[in-house]
């Protein structure tokens, strides 16, 4: 088993170091272009430098996805995590399952240089290699919660500012690439999402595919309700403002709903910690000076 680990991380040190060796070829190149000829090509901002290294390490770690047996349909399920995620590059699964490979690996290694292992080795690497292969998983379903949440906040917001595009006199496909341009930094997440639908009609796919694509790139409940009502007035022909206006505050309401639910939850919450915790020390404040006195009293009685 250590033997083995040892080769897969020395196999990992000699990608990572090839790797390496073509990111500082160019700078390498640099330097002797310097050196013979005297004059010096465009040095590269430190933004660069690091997005450059992110990619060479993401080239790294592809390489170990190949590793990884999957079907077709697994894979599909992945990319679809992945986009509700955010992340929509071709190389965003090959990234994801080389992780999950190179994850194993590394924290075996750190089990094995800590010496964590000598007493239940099996159990010991098990557990580090199952929580290695997961521990993709359970991130990707934190970034992807994140992300849901972040649009579930902005989209009152973004709803507001399409009613003011309406209502100045721009159409529906007009007011949602204007509010896209707006919230790109108050609300990346919801602006983003906008922006793909404006692309996807300028491609030619029709407004209501487009929106309902977007429903089921975010899978969140309030984007559906919300594509839903679009589709709705669309084919009935109803006011776009006034539906958008009664959705935001709709939206907002249920925002403060949950705030107040969060809060009648506390007193239960609380009811545990105040029984295991709290109680017990007030009673020993309060009664221990009493059993003391008692027990005392009792062992002055039955000595006489």
């Amino acid at each position: 088993m250590g033997t083995t680990i040892l080769a897969f991380c020395a196999i990992f040190v000699l990608i990572a170091s090839g790797g390496l060796l073509l990111f500082y070829r160019e700078a390498m190149i640099d330097r002797i272009s310097e050196a013979v000829t005297g004059q010096s090509t465009r040095r590269k901002s430190m933004l660069e430098n690091i997005q450059q290294s992110g990619v060479s390490l993401g080239g790294v770690v592809e390489q170990f996805e190949r590793v990884l047996p999957r079907s077709q349909a697994e894979s599909s399920v992945v990319q679809q995590r992945l986009i509700r995620a955010g992340y929509r590059t071709d190389t965003a699964v090959k990234v994801f399952y080389g992780a999950k490979v190179l994850a194993p690996l590394v924290l075996c290694s750190l089990v094995l240089a800590s010496g964590l292992a000598r007493q239940g080795a099996f159990f010991i690497y098990a557990t580090v290699l199952s929580l290695g292969f997961l521990a993709p998983d359970f991130w990707l379903g934190k970034m992807i919660s994140a992300r849901q949440k972040k649009i579930r906040l902005g989209l009152p917001d973004a709803l507001d500012l399409l009613v003011i595009c309406i209502e100045a006199g721009l159409s529906l496909d007009q007011a949602v690439c204007r509010t896209a341009e707006e919230l790109v930094k108050a609300q990346p997440a919801i602006s983003d999402e906008m922006s793909l639908v404006v692309l996807e009609q300028r491609a030619g796919r029709a407004r209501s595919d487009a929106w309902k694509h977007m429903a089921e790139r975010t899978d969140e409940n309030s984007v559906r309700s919300l594509v839903s009502m679009l589709v709705q007035s669309e084919q009935f022909g109803t006011s776009v403002a006034k539906t958008l206006r009664v959705h935001s505050d709709t939206l907002r309401t249920q925002r403060i709903q949950q705030v107040e639910e969060m809060a009648a939850k506390t007193t239960i919450k609380l009811l545990f910690p105040l029984v295991l915790f709290i109680f017990p020390s007030l009673f020993l404040v309060t009664l221990g000076p009493a059993v003391i006195l008692m027990s005392e009293s009792f062992k002055t009685l039955f000595n006489n």
